[in-house]
């Protein structure tokens, strides 16, 4: 039997993950002083980003504490007056009701106690009250509307059974009390009280500051309270403030929603949205530019590794590398060099961040959108600015590459 015999065709080998990254390596590391300040360069550009970010993030945390403190997101609830020019109420199921409103965070309340009068002790005429008012306050009170104690401890479930009472800070310096303690006692409402804390000054509630506050228990078993409060604290997300604040009355008082009055919002988180509003556009910008240099820099490293490694190539080609594989090594060397940046800055940035908002005393704050942002688009900037610089060695010939060494 005869025949032509046909030469077995060879395929190329195959380089697998492993090799790309390997071979990509190695080509670093065999000019480390210029894969190094590359690398130092991207990092540069990605730190610059992150630290930007983060103390800008850092600095609107504490902008936004700041402004929680002053009440952005605190609504109150008051009963308003009916048709007929009287004080209308709110059902007693208003603060249970608010309570079930999706965005509300908080709800606290008072109720007041209109008949009691409050005097140091009872030998002050009856007429000169102090002008102090007489509430029942939930526990929750505090935490809702940034009330801090100034000496003292606040109403609880079991001191708000009984005749104890906290007090303003302006009450307390009208009855001439500075400090709480078994020892000091009131008159309420002709009962006698101890004096269990002292307030300061309440920014979000100056009402506070003039109130004699007792539980709500004790309200209801020594006076005629009858357990509806008159205002109503409200704390919600930022985000939904107005949305909250558009159903307030509706769900205060389902059947009477014109006779409830709500607080608008305050200034301050108009503020606050266009400031972050300003701050996201700034980051956006910055942080386009840093990755725009970072490109170009991995993009001019490439091209000079090709043209100075034509040699290389050549001798590569002549062993039998495909165009495939040379284009595989550039684009490796690319990535790796562009990845290593970004791990590098993505660590500086954030260093830079903690120290100066230490330094600042602000709450450190890098967002994870900008550390896994920062290296994906690094990777992904590497990538292209290495795609053109491997196309090019992959084109060259092996005896053109070997002639023009």
């Amino acid at each position: 039997m005869t025949g032509r015999q046909t030469r077995p065709r060879l395929t190329p080998a195959r380089l697998s993950p492993r090799e790309v990254v390997r071979v990509g390596a190695t080509g670093l590391r065999n000019r480390p002083t210029r894969a190094l300040l590359s690398a130092l360069g991207i990092a540069i550009g990605i730190a610059a980003m992150v630290a930007v970010v983060g103390i800008s993030s850092s600095s609107r945390e504490q902008l936004e504490r700041q402004l929680a403190a002053l009440g952005t997101n605190l609504l109150t609830v008051v009963p308003g007056q009916t048709f007929d020019g009287q004080e209308a109420k709110l059902p007693a199921e208003a603060e249970a009701m608010i309570a079930r409103i999706g965005p509300v965070t908080a709800v606290s309340a008072t109720g007041a106690i209109r008949d009691a009068k409050v005097y140091r002790s009872d030998r002050i005429p009856k007429v000169e009250t102090g002008g102090l008012t007489v509430s029942a306050a939930r526990a929750s009170l505090p935490g809702t509307v940034g009330a801090t104690l100034r000496n003292g401890v606040w109403l609880n479930g079991g001191t708000g059974r009984y005749p104890a009472a906290v007090l303003g800070a302006d009450a307390a310096g009208r009855l001439g009390i500075g400090r709480a303690g078994p020892e000091t006692m009131i008159l309420v409402g002709g009962e006698r009280f101890t004096v269990i804390g002292v307030l300061d000054q309440v920014k979000l509630a100056p009402e506070l500051d003039t109130a004699v506050l007792i539980g709500w228990p004790a309200a209801t078993d020594l006076f005629r309270f009858d357990g509806r409060a008159t205002t109503v604290y409200t704390r919600s997300q930022d985000s939904q403030v107005e949305a909250v604040r558009a159903v307030l009355a509706a769900t205060a008082n389902p059947q009477a929603a014109g006779d409830v009055s709500v607080s608008r919002p305050s200034d301050a988180l108009a503020a606050s949205r266009a400031a972050n509003a300003t701050l996201n556009g700034l980051l956006l910008g910055l942080g386009a530019v840093a990755l725009l240099v970072g490109g170009v820099g991995v993009a001019n490293t490439m091209v000079i590794s090709v043209l100075e490694r034509r040699s290389e190539i050549g001798l590569r080609r002549s062993l039998g590398a495909t165009r495939g594989q040379i284009r595989t090594q550039f684009l490796a060397e690319s990535l790796l060099l562009s990845a290593l940046g970004g791990i590098g800055g993505v660590l500086l940035g954030i260093a830079v961040t903690t120290g100066y908002a230490a330094y600042q005393s602000w709450p450190t704050v890098v967002p994870a959108w900008a550390t896994t942002g920062a290296l994906a688009a690094t990777v992904l900037i590497g990538g292209v600015a290495g795609l053109y610089p491997a196309i090019r060695a992959a084109r060259l010939s092996p005896t053109e590459a070997l002639v023009m060494v």
